[in-house]
């Protein structure tokens, strides 16, 4: 084979490994719905879990992912479902949650948050953010319910964790609770720019856990588990809090501390939880 043979089969191999990852950037995210409870499902894949709840006269989602994600989420409602989307629960500001937002809100229905995670939105105080999520048109700064097709669906603020604005969003009919990140992968995001609280997390989700009666959890990333894994978790961000505040209290640096937590938490090095927990580790639990 000749040099320009050779060249022209490198150039055709390159040009077709080009193509085909550009295929598949812009494929559209693959999720996948599965069933949680009674006329309950979760769609997860790609950004934070949405809830379903589907009633005799209308959706509730629970957060909606990012704006990439939206027709998928349209179908995997209409492979359960007829009945139009009516209320979108937004857990937190992050866009992995909200992002949808802005396409949900040119389908005729009400997008609710609590009221700081819209001014977190409005700030624009997540730094990695797209420039285009649209905060809810409905806020409460408490607690707030709505009642579709004769179903309950309440939103309560319990106090600050992963950031201080975080919605928990509860099923009674059929005792299932949505913790958006307050429960989220292995151990806790503490996001302190939006102002997050690895002291008071616990403490929020002890609120939670004695004003809530479910068996069901549905978290922020991850698996369905039930009421006994939301209390590991608990337990978990408990001792993480522990061990970091000895060391910043013991005098460690932050360097110290990162490292610390990359071989005993494996938090990467370029991780959100090393840009944003550690730094507040250093202030929070001195």
């Amino acid at each position: 084979m000749t040099h320009k043979t050779i060249a022209r089969v490198s150039a055709a191999a390159l040009f077709l490994l080009l193509a085909w990852a550009a295929y598949t950037q812009n494929q559209p995210p693959k999720l996948a719905l599965k069933a949680v409870a009674a006329n309950l499902y979760m769609i997860e894949g790609d950004g934070g879990n949405v809830a379903v709840y589907v009633t005799g006269d209308g959706v509730v989602l629970v957060d909606d992912k990012f704006e990439q994600d939206h027709d998928a989420i349209v179908d995997a409602v209409r492979a359960v479902t007829t009945q139009p989307i009516k209320y979108v629960i937004n857990t937190h500001y992050h866009a992995d949650h909200s992002g949808g937002n802005q396409r949900m809100s040119t389908m005729n229905l009400q997008i609710i948050s609590t009221a700081q995670s819209r001014i977190n939105i409005q700030k624009r105080i997540q730094s990695n953010a797209p420039p285009n999520v649209q905060p809810a048109n409905l806020v409460f700064t408490d607690q707030q319910s709505v009642f579709v097709g004769g179903k309950e669906i309440r939103a309560k603020y319990f106090g600050r964790g992963h950031t201080n604005g975080d919605a928990f969003v509860y099923f009674p009919a059929v005792r299932v609770l949505h913790t958006g990140d307050n429960m989220a992968g292995t151990n806790p995001l503490v996001d302190y720019p939006g102002g997050g609280s690895v002291v008071e997390w616990t403490n929020t989700l002890d609120k939670v856990m004695k004003e809530w009666d479910f068996d069901t959890v549905i978290p922020g990333h991850g698996n369905v588990t039930n009421k006994a894994g939301l209390q590991t978790y608990r337990d978990d961000v408990a001792k993480l809090r522990t061990d970091v505040s000895a060391m910043v209290k013991g005098g460690k640096s932050q360097a110290d501390v990162a490292k610390f937590m990359e071989d005993n938490y494996k938090w990467a090095p370029n991780s959100l939880q090393q840009q944003w927990s550690v730094p507040g580790f250093m202030t929070e639990l001195k």
